[in-house]
């Protein structure tokens, strides 16, 4: 998907000026975001295929990562935002098939499975974390970026995230 070219809607044709350069601008956010997932996604690639971890793929790795020492299911991942709900359910059962993740009926809603990590599980987890780290350290280390800087993108990716959540519930 691409966020490149301005959509016209009557709203931005009402007011060309002011409006065309914050379309723009939010568009230049929204491709850069979506970029920046895929960029991470081919980090932890490169890091499995260094390692020669080559069972697993980058969006499970995230998946073991995100999920850490919770027992969770299926639906409270898709909640959480991190994952479409149809890979979740793919992407968790290859997890179970290769001894990533143990799962099992929850005794309440017999419908639900929860899920938490085995020891192989926590392995891949801590790769990840490893590489995160040393990326966290990389970016002080080598002043691509401050402490105050990530303060103020992880706040204004905040705001946007309420804001997108809210026009998801219809709320204006």
């Amino acid at each position: 998907m691409s966020f490149h070219s301005p959509v016209r809607t009557p709203a931005a044709r009402s007011d060309a000026g002011a409006n065309t350069d914050l379309l723009a601008r939010y568009l230049d956010s929204l491709s850069l975001v979506e970029r920046l997932h895929r960029l991470l996604l081919d980090v932890i690639k490169d890091e499995f295929e260094r390692l020669a971890i080559l069972d697993i793929n980058a969006v499970q790795a995230l998946l073991l990562f995100n999920i850490g020492d919770n027992e969770v299911t299926a639906g409270e991942l898709k909640t959480r935002g991190y994952y479409q709900g149809s890979n979740v359910s793919y992407n968790l059962k290859k997890l179970v098939e290769n001894g990533y993740m143990h799962h099992a009926r929850c005794a309440i809603d017999r419908r639900s499975v929860r899920v938490r990590l085995t020891p192989q599980g926590h392995d891949v987890r801590d790769v990840v974390s490893d590489l995160f780290a040393r990326h966290a350290d990389g970016l002080l280390r080598k002043a691509v970026i401050t402490d105050a800087d990530l303060d103020g993108i992880n706040a204004t990716l905040k705001r946007m995230e309420r804001y997108w959540t809210d026009q998801i519930r219809y709320i204006y």
